[in-house]
């Protein structure tokens, strides 16, 4: 039976989970689809990740909702890929925030990754006649910017490359958490298609530095205590270093795209093959992986159309 390309094959509903990961602080979460993050201030509240379009936003607004009646003020995404960004018209909200280097990412490749996801993800772009276009951020910072809910204050922080050249993440000092976005996963798949392998360990160890007391991955279930946060940043770490070093040892020798992809799947099935959308992120991971090894700094692009090139060849 031939293999279904991606996620296209997953058409089953998730059951979304709704967790205080600190006082006023929430991670929702949905068996391995994308996670959002809340963060309620004295007057207002702020929220990671939008999704992908304004249905499943509306899902966290409901979520958020449940827990308080201020208005969502701030909206963070800490990448620029259509399935965090795409929903941020639900949210109305006055700030809309991304990173330069992501703002960048939007205008260079934006386009070409909403259509790539799409067809890679039909089910989270259920409702998709909604989303009024790209999403571009109203605000942009590049290293650092804090913003104070009333007294809350929540730091937005580029600490390097990983998932993507524009990752950041967003920590709230108070409470000690940090909402990762897709540079932290828990028993879900890393997808590095856009990642840069030997720059995501610095980003990990910069993150463990500051002993987080929990941390709302980009997917996967929220991680409360030191020991939780933990296990997930070695854990992401081993999945990336897993991915990447079969890779590199086919492209040293002057190996195909092909035998990197068996080299890597021997490499991770036997610790990663029930994480999900396992299946989904491994075709795109190892052609990132081999074009790394080869010298390609900058992520060649993904379009619709390479997608399915790639996965005719990594299947012939």
């Amino acid at each position: 039976m031939a293999v279904a390309f991606a996620s296209q094959g997953d058409l089953e509903e998730k059951t979304i989970s709704f967790t205080e990961v600190g006082e006023g602080l929430w991670a929702f979460t949905a068996e391995g689809d994308p996670n959002s993050g809340v963060i309620i201030g004295d007057d207002s509240v702020m929220v990671v990740e939008a999704q992908a379009t304004p249905r499943l936003a509306n899902m966290v607004i409901e979520k958020v909702r449940s827990v308080t009646d201020k208005p969502i003020s701030h909206l963070v995404m800490t990448h620029y890929h259509a399935v965090r960004v795409l929903g941020a018209s639900a949210y109305n909200a006055d700030q809309v925030i991304m990173g330069e280097r992501a703002r960048a990412m939007v205008a260079e490749r934006g386009q070409e990754d909403w259509d790539s996801e799409f067809q890679r993800f039909p089910r989270l772009f259920e409702g998709h006649e909604s989303i009024p276009g790209l999403t571009w951020p109203n605000t942009t910072f590049g290293n650092r910017m804090t913003v104070f809910l009333g007294k809350r204050r929540v730091d937005l922080m580029h600490l390097g490359r990983a998932h993507t050249a524009g990752d950041v993440v967003v920590h709230v000092p108070d409470e000690n958490v940090m909402f990762t976005g897709d540079i932290v996963e828990y028993h879900s798949a890393c997808y590095c298609g856009d990642g840069h392998f030997a720059d995501w360990g610095k980003t990990l160890d910069k993150i463990k530095a500051f002993d987080l007391s929990a941390i709302s991955p980009g997917r996967g279930d929220a991680l409360v205590g030191t020991e939780m946060v933990n296990a997930a940043l070695d854990n992401t770490r081993d999945f990336v270093e897993s991915t990447y070093r079969p890779a590199a040892q086919v492209a040293a020798r002057g190996g195909s795209l092909k035998e990197a992809w068996d080299a890597v799947r021997a490499s991770c099935d036997p610790k990663f093959a029930d994480y999900a959308i396992y299946e989904h992120c491994l075709p795109f991971n190892v052609a990132r992986a081999y074009d790394e090894a080869n010298g390609i700094d900058t992520p060649r692009i993904w379009t619709a159309e390479r997608d399915l090139e790639m996965w005719a060849q990594l299947q012939g």
